[in-house]
C-alpha cells in the first residue's frame, strides 16, 4: 500500500476543539507514553490538561491527510508570551524556577512548553514544519528570549550525571538572563575534566541537543519532577545570538509585517 505523503499546516488552535486535540495528543505522549500523571490529568477522556492553557496560546501541527478519527494535530506547542501575561498570573515554569534573572530583563519573553509529536512523525518533516511556525510567531511579536523546561526522561539523576554536567559546564546561560531551580538538584555532578562528551550528547534527548545547536543555554540546576516523572532543565535562549546556520528556522523574514503594540 502506497503511503500518503503528510500534508502539513502549522497554526494556533482556533476553538475548543482544536484545543481538546492538543491535549489529548500531549496525554498519548506525556501520560501513557512517558508515564506523566497530575491533577489535570484526565483518564476517562484522555486529555492531558491544567489551569495554564487557558492564558497560553496553542501552535499546532497538523496532517490534513491522516484520518480523521486518528486525529489529525500530531504536533504541539504552548506559549505564553510575556505582554499577554495577565498581571496576577505567573509563567508555568515559575514553579520549578526562579525566573527572577528574565523578568527583570525589560526583554519580550516567550515561554515556551507542552512540546510534543506524534511518534509517526518523529524524525522527519514534522518538527521543520512546527518550528517554521514557531518562527512566524516570534518574529510577529518581536520576541527576543525565549525559555521554558526541557525534560530527561525518568528521575534517576546518575543516570545522565554526563548530561548535566556538560550542560552545566559548557552552555550555563548569562548571569543576566539565569533561571534558577528552586527545589535545586546540583548539575555539576563530575568533574569537569572527566565529562565524557560524546556520551554526555548521545544521553541528552533530541530536543533538548537542538535548542544547544540553535544557541540555547540552560538556568542554574535541574528540578526533579516526580508527577511527570523527569529531571527538567530551564532553556534559555537570546535570539540576538542565535547560531546563522539555524537562524532561517527561528527568525525567517518578513516582507511585511503590522505594528504590534
Amino acid at each position: 500500500m502506497t503511503k500518503i505523503a503528510p500534508k502539513f499546516e502549522t497554526r494556533l488552535a482556533k476553538n475548543e476543539a482544536e484545543l481538546q486535540a492538543s491535549q489529548h495528543l500531549r496525554y498519548k505522549v506525556f501520560v501513557e507514553e512517558l508515564g506523566g500523571t497530575g491533577q489535570g490529568v484526565d483518564h476517562d477522556a484522555q486529555l492531558e490538561q491544567d489551569a495554564f492553557d487557558a492564558m497560553f496560546d496553542h501552535l499546532i501541527l497538523l496532517d490534513h491527510n491522516r484520518p480523521p478519527e486518528q486525529g489529525q494535530v500530531v504536533g504541539v506547542y504552548r506559549l505564553q508570551r510575556s505582554d499577554a501575561l495577565p498581571e496576577s498570573a505567573r509563567y508555568y515554569s515559575e514553579a520549578e524556577y526562579d525566573l527572577s534573572p528574565l523578568k527583570a530583563s525589560g526583554r519580550r519573553l516567550l515561554e515556551l512548553g507542552r512540546s510534543c509529536l506524534h511518534p509517526d512523525y518523529r524524525g522527519g518533516a514534522g518538527m521543520f514544519h512546527l518550528w517554521q511556525g514557531l518562527s512566524d510567531y516570534i518574529g510577529a511579536h518581536r520576541i527576543e528570549v525565549l525559555f521554558g523546561v526541557a525534560s530527561f526522561h525518568g528521575t534517576d539523576v546518575q543516570a545522565v550525571a554526563q548530561s548535566l554536567s556538560y550542560l552545566h559546564q559548557c552552555h550555563l546561560a548569562p548571569a543576566e538572563l539565569r533561571p534558577k531551580a528552586l527545589r535545586y538538584q546540583e548539575m555539576a555532578l563530575i568533574d569537569p575534566e572527566e565529562i565524557d562528551r560524546i556520551q554526555a550528547m548521545k544521553d541528552t534527548p533530541a530536543l533538548i541537543k537542538a535548542y544547544l545547536r540553535l544557541g540555547g543555554t540552560v538556568g542554574d540546576g535541574a528540578f526533579i519532577d516526580n508527577e511527570f516523572n523527569t529531571i527538567d532543565v530551564c532553556l534559555v535562549m537570546d535570539t540576538a545570538v542565535l547560531s546563522q546556520k539555524h537562524r532561517d528556522i527561528y527568525a525567517r523574514r518578513r516582507m511585511a509585517s503590522p505594528e504590534l503594540p
